[in-house]
Protein backbone atom coordinates (compact mmCIF):
# COMPACT_ATOMS: atom_id res chain seq x y z
CA UNK A 1 0.00 0.00 0.00
CA UNK A 2 1.29 3.47 -0.96
CA UNK A 3 -0.15 5.63 1.85
CA UNK A 4 -1.25 9.12 0.90
CA UNK A 5 0.95 11.86 2.42
CA UNK A 6 -2.15 13.76 3.62
CA UNK A 7 -2.43 11.47 6.69
CA UNK A 8 -5.85 10.12 5.67
CA UNK A 9 -4.68 6.51 6.07
CA UNK A 10 -5.85 5.78 2.51
CA UNK A 11 -3.85 4.64 -0.48
CA UNK A 12 -2.53 7.57 -2.55
CA UNK A 13 -4.33 6.31 -5.68
CA UNK A 14 -7.62 6.21 -3.77
CA UNK A 15 -7.15 9.57 -2.04
CA UNK A 16 -5.22 12.57 -3.36
CA UNK A 17 -3.61 10.96 -6.41
CA UNK A 18 -6.51 11.43 -8.86
CA UNK A 19 -7.08 14.99 -7.61
CA UNK A 20 -3.43 16.06 -7.81
CA UNK A 21 -3.08 14.56 -11.30
CA UNK A 22 -6.17 16.44 -12.51
CA UNK A 23 -8.02 13.21 -13.28
CA UNK A 24 -10.84 14.31 -10.96
CA UNK A 25 -11.87 17.51 -9.20
CA UNK A 26 -11.70 17.72 -5.42
CA UNK A 27 -15.29 17.40 -4.17
CA UNK A 28 -14.76 19.44 -1.00
CA UNK A 29 -12.59 22.15 0.51
CA UNK A 30 -11.05 19.48 2.77
CA UNK A 31 -10.11 17.29 -0.19
CA UNK A 32 -8.54 20.35 -1.85
CA UNK A 33 -6.53 21.08 1.30
CA UNK A 34 -5.34 17.48 1.53
CA UNK A 35 -4.33 17.44 -2.14
CA UNK A 36 -2.48 20.77 -1.79
CA UNK A 37 -0.50 19.40 1.17
CA UNK A 38 0.24 16.23 -0.80
CA UNK A 39 1.53 18.37 -3.68
CA UNK A 40 3.94 20.12 -1.30
CA UNK A 41 5.17 16.73 -0.05
CA UNK A 42 5.69 15.42 -3.57
CA UNK A 43 7.43 18.61 -4.71
CA UNK A 44 4.98 19.02 -7.59
CA UNK A 45 3.34 22.42 -7.32
CA UNK A 46 1.23 22.18 -10.49
CA UNK A 47 -1.89 21.39 -8.43
CA UNK A 48 -1.07 24.08 -5.88
CA UNK A 49 -0.83 26.67 -8.65
CA UNK A 50 -4.01 25.41 -10.36
CA UNK A 51 -6.00 25.88 -7.13
CA UNK A 52 -4.54 29.25 -6.14
CA UNK A 53 -6.84 32.29 -5.96
CA UNK A 54 -7.19 33.36 -9.62
CA UNK A 55 -7.39 37.03 -8.58
CA UNK A 56 -4.02 36.85 -6.78
CA UNK A 57 -1.92 34.97 -9.33
CA UNK A 58 0.44 37.95 -9.51
CA UNK A 59 1.41 37.10 -5.92
CA UNK A 60 2.09 33.42 -6.63
CA UNK A 61 5.80 32.88 -5.95
CA UNK A 62 6.43 29.69 -7.88
CA UNK A 63 10.19 29.60 -7.21
CA UNK A 64 9.71 30.23 -3.49
CA UNK A 65 7.04 27.56 -3.20
CA UNK A 66 9.16 25.01 -5.08
CA UNK A 67 12.14 25.80 -2.83
CA UNK A 68 10.05 25.52 0.37
CA UNK A 69 8.48 22.30 -0.86
CA UNK A 70 11.77 20.63 -1.76
CA UNK A 71 13.82 21.90 1.22
CA UNK A 72 11.25 20.66 3.74
CA UNK A 73 10.91 17.19 5.16
CA UNK A 74 7.15 16.82 5.47
CA UNK A 75 5.97 15.05 8.64
CA UNK A 76 2.19 15.03 8.38
CA UNK A 77 -1.05 16.95 8.10
CA UNK A 78 -3.45 17.34 10.99
CA UNK A 79 -6.90 18.68 10.17
CA UNK A 80 -8.42 20.48 13.12
CA UNK A 81 -11.73 21.92 11.99
CA UNK A 82 -13.82 22.31 8.86
CA UNK A 83 -16.45 24.99 8.39
CA UNK A 84 -18.72 24.44 5.38
CA UNK A 85 -16.80 23.41 2.26
CA UNK A 86 -18.97 20.38 1.52
CA UNK A 87 -19.86 19.30 -2.02
CA UNK A 88 -22.96 21.53 -2.13
CA UNK A 89 -21.24 24.57 -0.58
CA UNK A 90 -19.51 27.40 -2.43
CA UNK A 91 -17.21 28.47 0.41
CA UNK A 92 -15.40 26.70 3.19
CA UNK A 93 -12.67 26.98 5.78
CA UNK A 94 -10.17 24.34 6.84
CA UNK A 95 -8.05 24.68 9.98
CA UNK A 96 -4.94 22.54 9.82
CA UNK A 97 -1.42 22.02 11.09
CA UNK A 98 1.20 21.06 8.52
CA UNK A 99 4.23 19.54 10.21
CA UNK A 100 7.63 19.73 8.57
CA UNK A 101 11.34 20.02 9.28
CA UNK A 102 13.46 22.60 7.50
CA UNK A 103 17.14 23.26 8.17
CA UNK A 104 16.89 20.74 11.01
CA UNK A 105 14.14 22.68 12.82
CA UNK A 106 10.68 21.19 13.44
CA UNK A 107 7.92 23.55 12.26
CA UNK A 108 4.18 23.39 12.84
CA UNK A 109 2.38 25.64 10.37
CA UNK A 110 -1.07 26.22 11.94
CA UNK A 111 -3.47 28.00 9.61
CA UNK A 112 -7.12 28.53 8.74
CA UNK A 113 -7.44 28.44 4.95
CA UNK A 114 -10.40 29.89 3.10
CA UNK A 115 -11.66 28.16 -0.03
CA UNK A 116 -14.18 29.14 -2.68
CA UNK A 117 -15.79 26.99 -5.35
CA UNK A 118 -15.78 28.67 -8.77
CA UNK A 119 -17.40 26.86 -11.70
CA UNK A 120 -17.32 23.58 -9.79
CA UNK A 121 -13.65 23.80 -8.76
CA UNK A 122 -12.33 24.62 -5.28
CA UNK A 123 -9.70 27.37 -4.96
CA UNK A 124 -7.52 28.45 -2.04
CA UNK A 125 -8.44 32.10 -1.50
CA UNK A 126 -6.53 33.14 1.63
CA UNK A 127 -5.00 31.82 4.82
CA UNK A 128 -4.59 33.17 8.32
CA UNK A 129 -1.88 31.85 10.62
CA UNK A 130 -3.27 30.72 14.00
CA UNK A 131 -1.51 31.65 17.23
CA UNK A 132 1.28 34.01 18.04
CA UNK A 133 4.16 34.79 15.76
CA UNK A 134 7.19 32.65 16.45
CA UNK A 135 10.45 34.47 17.13
CA UNK A 136 13.25 32.79 15.26
CA UNK A 137 16.99 33.16 15.25
CA UNK A 138 17.06 31.93 11.64
CA UNK A 139 16.01 34.14 8.72
CA UNK A 140 12.51 33.74 7.32
CA UNK A 141 12.44 30.81 4.95
CA UNK A 142 9.37 31.31 2.83
CA UNK A 143 6.44 33.45 1.81
CA UNK A 144 4.01 31.12 3.60
CA UNK A 145 5.65 31.54 7.00
CA UNK A 146 4.05 33.84 9.60
CA UNK A 147 5.03 37.46 9.09
CA UNK A 148 7.64 38.73 11.55
CA UNK A 149 5.70 41.95 12.19
CA UNK A 150 3.21 40.06 14.38
CA UNK A 151 0.12 40.68 12.22
CA UNK A 152 -0.82 37.00 12.19
CA UNK A 153 -0.84 37.02 8.38
CA UNK A 154 1.39 35.11 6.03
CA UNK A 155 4.55 37.01 5.02
CA UNK A 156 3.37 37.10 1.37
CA UNK A 157 0.13 38.83 2.38
CA UNK A 158 1.75 41.35 4.71
CA UNK A 159 5.23 42.84 4.63
CA UNK A 160 6.33 41.19 1.38
CA UNK A 161 4.00 43.45 -0.63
Amino acid sequence: MNLCPCSSGLDYDQCCGPIVSGETLAPTAEATMRARYTSFVKGDITFIKSTYNPDDMDQFDEEGIIRWSKESEWKGLELRKMEDGREDDTTGKVEFIAKYVISGVQQDHHEVSEFKKIDGKWYFMDGKVVGSTVSRTEPKLGRNDPCSCGSGKKFKKCCLK
